[in-house]
């Protein structure tokens, strides 16, 4: 079996040169020869000795781009799914502005995607200015459209719509300003999920005019899946991946070729290990690709149980865990829909910074979409968020990047719910801290500013001592500490809007 070396699989010296944004000088592709590990096979016993690299763990903050022709007709997420379930809003909306999906498909709908302001350099460094150490583009949704150069697909980004390799823009993009650079991949439950394009509609005008899909010319586009129509189409039905052979195939051959092009420094399936649990299934093989491609990637899936996330990191989509993890992990969440949608309410910077603060203290990272109209560019109130969220973390990013956890993620009587997709705004009290530890500091965030003026926290022990406090974006401020009990006097100003930032000189006898 290929065996990793111990302790060098992304392993990277310690003081690596940084720019004043906190991101890499170097190539983030360069690793040193010594480093690289001994080829992995394509099992769950040699992917097993998978080690987090030390640059996702102290990332904490990603971007990401779910972007693609679905975000034309500015509509939400699932377009092209759901513009053939007939009673859907999308539908609808489809019928009333483009006419029905018989005459005028998705096929058309990925035509009109121009990408025509799309200006990656400027948008990597608003990310950047945000706090983001990592950025990722999504390279295939599961609308079956490459967003690049495909040498087996040809309904791709280039050949089709923008005319335009958008991964390949993105990365050099996140080259040239040194950020670990990631795709996503959502072609695993593609050829279910597209099955409602051979369907027609049941009642009205349109009743049994087959849908667009039902046109062999579009075969290599729409696929070849009527059998996987489900009776009922309320919902894409279990299980999320076919067990077509030849789909898992195609699916190993494309995110191969992914990976061939672009090295990725992180790769996400979007849904559990794809294809079987067995050693040699295709998303192990894929898996074993990556990692023998590039030395310092990580792979994400979505599947939470121990023997299947030990081959890489495991990812929450829109939730969380309510405990530290002894393994790093992320959470994906989007400020709105993942697609751009025109009657969206997005997240606010305070709500964004709160869960940056709650996942960073419990050993996550917080990858977040920030969803962008069909031209490339930003809303005004996407690009708010992303200043509001750089300043937050200009005062308060020393807690966050780079940081471990603490032996206790924190204290007080809050928490997030943890239920599904559940990501509610928490009314924080002044009682409420998250903690985050860099060496012998820890950095205590409250979560609300205390009416009193006082930070008083009760983890401590008593062979924990505090010999300084700084707030952060304020100086040093008086305390005391006795009897297990930390009180702190603040400022009357707190430096920022949001979850403040105490750094405690912790001292243990």
């Amino acid at each position: 079996m290929g065996q990793l070396r111990q302790g060098t699989r992304g392993a990277r010296p310690e003081a690596v040169p940084r720019d004043p944004a906190g991101c890499l000088r170097q190539d983030p592709q360069q690793v040193d020869a010594e480093e690289r590990p001994v080829p992995y096979d394509a099992t769950f016993e040699s992917l097993a000795t998978f080690e987090c690299p030390e640059w996702f763990r102290d990332a904490k903050l990603g971007i990401w781009s779910h972007w693609g022709p679905q975000s034309v007709p500015r509509y939400g997420d699932w377009y092209a799914r759901n513009m053939y379930r007939e009673g859907s809003d999308q539908y609808r909306y489809h019928l009333r502005t483009y006419g029905h999906p018989s005459q005028f498909g998705y096929k058309d709908i990925v035509q009109l995607w121009k990408a025509e302001r799309f200006d990656p350099h400027a948008l990597m460094d608003q990310f950047v200015a945000a706090g983001a150490r990592y950025f990722v583009a999504q390279a295939v949704h599961h609308d079956n459209f490459f967003n690049y150069e495909s040498a087996i697909h040809p309904w791709n980004s280039v050949k089709v719509g923008p005319g335009k390799d958008i991964v390949a823009l993105w990365k050099e993009a996140a080259d040239q300003r040194g950020l670990p650079f990631g795709i996503t991949e959502h072609l695993g439950a593609t050829l279910g999920w597209t099955a409602v394009n051979k369907g027609s509609d049941q009642h009205g005008r349109y009743a049994g005019i087959p849908y667009d899909g039902n046109d062999p010319a579009y075969r290599d586009f729409y696929l070849d899946n009527r059998k996987l129509l489900p009776a009922e189409d309320i919902v894409v039905h279990e299980p999320w991946y076919s067990d077509d052979p030849e789909w898992h195939r195609f699916w190993l051959e494309a995110v191969t070729e992914m990976v061939d092009r672009y090295q990725p420094d992180l790769l996400y399936s979007d849904g559990p290990l794809p294809f079987g649990e067995s050693d040699y299934a295709p998303g192990l093989q894929a898996v074993a690709h990556l990692y023998n491609t590039n030395a310092r990637a990580v792979y994400q899936q979505k599947d939470r149980r121990p023997e299947i996330s030990v081959v890489g990191v495991m990812d929450i989509e829109r939730s969380q865990t309510p405990e530290i993890q002894p393994a790093p992990w992320q959470t994906d969440t989007s400020v709105g829909d993942w697609f751009y949608n025109v009657r969206d309410v997005y997240k606010t910077p305070e709500h964004v910074v709160e869960l940056l603060v709650d996942i960073v203290s419990k050993n996550g990272n917080l990858l977040l979409n920030i969803p962008q109209l069909p031209d490339g560019t930003l809303d005004a109130e996407c690009s708010h968020l992303l200043d509001r969220l750089g300043a937050w973390m200009r005062v308060c990013g020393e807690g966050i990047h780079g940081t471990r956890p603490f032996r206790v993620f924190g204290e007080g009587p809050s928490s997030v719910t943890i239920s599904g997709f559940t990501e509610n705004r928490v009314d924080w009290t002044a009682s409420d801290y998250r903690f985050t530890r860099r060496d012998n500091t820890v950095y205590a965030f409250q979560l609300a500013w205390p009416e009193d003026g006082r930070s008083v926290i009760r983890t401590f022990a008593d062979h924990e001592t505090v010999a300084g406090v700084r707030l952060l974006g304020h100086g040093p401020v008086p305390f005391e500490q006795g009897q297990g009990i930390l009180v702190v006097r603040l400022p009357d100003v707190p430096p920022v809007a949001v979850a403040n930032c105490l750094a405690l000189d912790l001292r243990t006898a």
